[in-house]
């Protein structure tokens, strides 16, 4: 028969802000239509897609804004 022990670790999972971690990205879609801005990593250009998108089309109100943030766990203590 085969014995095992088991230790538990914790772990803390947030944003990783290590310096060679992926960049956040920042789109927005208009959900009227569907058509989205190319991700990208300044918030200022998919705030000016959305403008841009509105002056072409006046009655698309209504938009989301998708941002991809890294995220990292860090072990703790073994239990």
């Amino acid at each position: 028969m085969t014995r095992a022990a088991y230790r538990y670790r914790e772990y803390i999972i947030g944003p990783n802000l290590e310096p060679d971690a992926e960049p956040w990205t920042f789109a927005m879609k208009c959900t009227t239509c569907g058509e989205a801005s190319e991700p990208g990593e300044e918030i200022q250009d998919a705030q000016e897609w959305a403008e841009t998108h509105l002056k072409a089309n006046p009655d698309h109100h209504h938009y989301r804004e998708h941002v991809t943030r890294p995220y990292r766990a860090v072990p703790g203590a073994w239990q």
